[in-house]
């Protein structure tokens, strides 16, 4: 990629907007079932147009400009757009609340906001609204619930397209991400055109990407990860994007795109795993572990009907998955590989390689990437794609860093003797219990193993013994109907804790678990948008019981039911 066309994102978009107009770039599946596709030259074309608009409104130069909504095709065009006015976007997670919002507002003194596919149930759109600071303008985009906003379609019907777009420099900012943190305010985390630039560049020579590949886009936009692998990657290698219209639709775009290279959490790749094997008969599972021709056509059979069997690169991240469905992803023909990356360094850090996948790690420091471990155990960093710092914060961008430049992520960490890195924990998330003894919850919740459990947190701080809440699948919730349903699934619980207590020390041994009632999710505040669990509001949710729980002296408990029956 030399030449003059490949210095940020935007040459490259006027690169393949030039050498491949009429190949479909953004293709979207619609709430009434309709599919609508967008070539290079009707993405850029709209870009163009929305551009030429936003220059007429004259915002001082590189001024704020936010995008909320859920992902589609608008969203990058938006994104794009902003970019060729020569502005930096800002976007915003769909679930925030109003005193986040108006925090971001006010922090970067947005001054227009494109609102894109919304619904108002599912995210949080009537509490974001309110906080829209009065000066700044509304843009809806198509699927938008702002009907008095202008439109977009309006926009670019009568506005000419900007022929000279804003080329912009390496080191000019490109966008602000606040990151959702899982405590305080949101940090707004600087990258520029060229931290950003150096991830697609890196990640799609690690990829192999080309113009013949395709993704599915379902991941939050506004999360670096989504951003990252799916906006950046695909406007640097020119390869086709599609959109998931909806949790119901989810299968069906996922068929429709057949994705080359797909990327989900472990919560996601659970949920194929669970699935398949509530659908497969025991004798076809076991048929699977088996090198027979029957067994092959079973395997592409199951990969098909995951719409995966086109994929030549899996990645999962965000948390270990268990070492069971790792290795029954691997016999079906599919090596998961697990990344390591986060906000501060554009998702770019660690990726595993194939054929040196070892359970639990996150694979080796990709090219640019310096990693050490300090002596309590944190994972420093230094990177190629390292934001410029934390916006308007200079006091916090200095504690981040390490006198010779190393960012110090929080993380917890041990390479092992081929460089790969394994993540043990937070820095600040280890408890003490009454014993004074300290434990680091993580690695207790990657042993927690179970088909029928979705997410786990491990705590007991100021307890004589750590313990276990552990949060059904919506399936195994579902099936929990009269006690021999509880029996079976607190003598299977009981086996893993049991086996998981084995391996741990004495002070981390878990003294009991509870199976919560209640789902856990980004709506209600117990996890992250990305899906990880947000320890300090699950903590102050279920600690209060806990004492009463311990004196229960069983070793599962089942929150649902009364004290007396257990």
């Amino acid at each position: 990629m030399s030449g003059t066309n490949s210095d940020t994102l935007v040459h490259r978009f006027v690169h393949w907007e030039r050498v491949q107009p009429d190949t479909p770039y953004l293709t979207e599946s619609m709430p009434d079932g309709q599919v609508v596709e967008y070539t290079w030259q009707e993405v850029g074309d709209q870009a163009r147009r929305m551009a030429g608009y936003l220059q007429s409104l004259q915002l001082p130069p590189r001024s704020a400009i936010s995008i909320v909504g859920k992902n589609s095709a608008h969203w990058i065009i938006a994104d794009l757009a902003i970019w060729m006015a020569g502005h930096f976007s800002v976007p915003l997670y769909t679930t925030i609340n109003a005193d986040t919002a108006q925090y971001i507002f006010e922090h970067c003194d947005v001054r227009l906001l494109f609102v894109g596919k919304l619904d108002g149930k599912t995210d949080g759109w009537n509490e974001i609204r309110k906080a829209v600071p009065p000066h700044a303008r509304l843009i809806g985009l198509p699927m938008s619930p702002v009907p008095e906003a202008l439109q977009w379609d309006d926009i670019v019907a009568s506005q000419a397209p900007l022929r000279d777009v804003h080329l912009p420099a390496p080191g000019e900012l490109a966008t602000i991400i606040y990151t959702s943190g899982t405590t305080g305010r949101p940090k707004g985390v600087l990258h520029s055109f060229g931290t950003i630039f150096a991830y697609a560049a890196q990640a799609g020579e690690f990829c192999g990407f080309t113009p013949a590949d395709r993704v599915l886009s379902y991941l939050p936009l506004a999360h670096t990860a989504e951003r990252s692998f799916v906006e950046s990657n695909s406007l640097c290698h020119g390869f086709q994007v599609f959109f998931n219209d909806s949790l119901a639709t989810f299968v069906q775009d996922l068929h429709r795109a057949r994705p080359t290279v797909f990327i989900s959490m472990p919560r996601l790749w659970t949920k194929f795993y669970q699935g398949v094997c509530a659908k497969l008969p025991a004798s076809q599972q076991a048929l699977l572990e088996t090198a027979s021709p029957e067994a092959a056509v079973i395997k592409q059979q199951i990969l098909t009907m995951l719409g995966l069997d086109a994929t030549r690169i899996a990645f999962t991240g965000s948390a270990p998955l268990p070492e069971e469905i790792t290795n029954w992803y691997r016999m079906l023909g599919l090596e998961l590989l697990d990344v390591y990356g986060m906000t501060e360094n554009f998702s770019y850090s660690h990726y595993s390689r194939p054929g040196l996948v070892r359970p639990g790690y996150c694979g080796q420091a990709m090219p640019g990437v310096e990693c050490r471990i300090a002596g309590n155990g944190e994972i420093l960093l230094k990177a190629p794609t390292m934001m410029l710092g934390y916006y308007r914060q200079p006091d916090l961008t200095a504690q981040s860093m390490t006198e010779d430049g190393f960012f110090k992520t929080g993380d917890c960490g041990e390479l092992d003797e081929l460089g790969r890195l394994k993540i043990t924990g937070r820095v600040k998330e280890n408890f003490k219990t009454s014993k004074g003894k300290y434990v680091a919850p993580a690695p207790i919740e990657n042993k927690l193993s179970h088909a029928k459990v979705e997410a786990v947190c491990a705590t007991g701080p100021g307890l004589a013994q750590p313990f276990a809440l552990l949060m059904l699948s919506a399936a195994a919730r579902g099936e929990l109907q009269g006690t021999p349903a509880y029996d079976a699934l607190r003598a299977e619980l009981r086996g893993m804790l049991d086996k998981v207590n084995d391996t741990l020390e004495d002070h981390e041994k878990l003294a009991f678990a509870v199976v919560v009632a209640d789902a856990w999710t980004s709506d209600n505040g117990l996890l992250t948008p990305t899906m990880k669990i947000r320890r300090g509001a699950i903590e102050k949710r279920y600690l209060p019981m806990a004492q009463a729980w311990a004196e229960l002296g069983q070793p599962v408990i089942f929150e649902t039911q009364s004290v007396k029956t257990q």
